[in-house]
């Protein structure tokens, strides 16, 4: 049987190349992102596979927040012994060389290796600086009031602690670098109320900060520490137990203590005994 012969096709219509350039680039933008996606998508599941392989999610059941715990599942507590190194070093004396320049006529420095200093700081506006100091043969104690200035708060006249004359007084009794000043540590009541507060932790943050600057090691010591060392803690005792304490612990000063407003001065005397040796 004889095929028939059937008529020529004819040829395709031309279409303008840029449709089909477009769809090339387009497919082409596709398979990039796609590809670009899925290599984002496949670090980020490995990364993720990775992190659950050495670390756990754990769900609270009391306050429903994720934790990220170590692999062993117990999160790393800093002690409280490590916190408080951390505090006092940070109060620590900022120079690496506890050594003295000879003077200008080429004097050297008083050699203060066989003698022990110790400050004590009542932190008030109406408090005081005590200095001791033990030497091979004698041990002397000197008490200075706290300088102050009278500024206007409002309407009315305060106290407020002077940082200059402060200053002045600590290069003037010439310690040596690094000595111990021990600092009774500010903690308000609610009965002192916004003034009291403001002005205790003024207080209280201006002599960290000038005995630090001046090459001080500070140690803050809270008032029921320094006052249990001397049986002076309870609600029967008063400020007037604490001057009577410092009379008879420094008979020499007792003249300086004898008016009830130098509860100050026994204080910063007294918390510079606390650890005295």
């Amino acid at each position: 049987m004889e095929s028939l012969p059937f008529p020529p096709l004819p040829p395709p219509a031309s279409h303008p190349s840029f449709p089909t350039l477009s769809m090339n680039l387009i497919s082409a933008n596709l398979r990039t992102k796609v590809h670009f996606s899925y290599s984002i998508f496949r670090r980020f599941s490995v990364s993720s596979l990775e992190l659950t392989s050495t670390h756990e999610l754990v769900r609270s059941r009391s306050c429903r927040k994720r934790n990220l715990l170590n692999g062993v599942g117990v999160r790393a507590k800093v002690s409280d012994d490590e916190l408080k190194e951390r505090w006092l070093a940070s109060l620590s004396c900022p120079f690496s060389e506890i050594a003295r320049k000879p003077t200008d006529g080429g004097e050297e420095p008083a050699n203060n290796s066989g003698s022990e200093w110790v400050i004590g700081i009542d932190p008030d506006v109406s408090g005081a600086l005590a200095l001791l100091k033990n030497d091979e043969s004698d041990c002397s104690a000197q008490v200075f009031d706290t300088p102050h200035v009278q500024v206007l708060v409002g309407k009315r006249t305060r106290k407020r602690l002077d940082a200059k004359s402060i200053v002045l007084l600590l290069q003037s009794i010439h310690a040596p670098l690094g000595t111990s000043a021990y600092i009774e540590q500010s903690i308000p009541f609610p009965r002192d109320g916004k003034q009291g507060w403001w002005s205790s932790g003024f207080g209280y943050g201006l002599w960290i900060g000038v005995l630090v600057a001046s090459g001080f090691s500070v140690v803050p010591v809270p008032s029921i520490t320094w006052k249990n060392r001397f049986e002076l803690s309870g609600s029967l005792l008063s400020k007037d137990d604490s001057r009577e304490a410092a009379s008879t612990l420094f008979p020499s000063l007792s003249s300086l203590l004898k008016r009830k407003k130098d509860h100050g001065r026994a204080e910063a005397l007294l918390i510079a005994a606390y650890d005295f040796r």
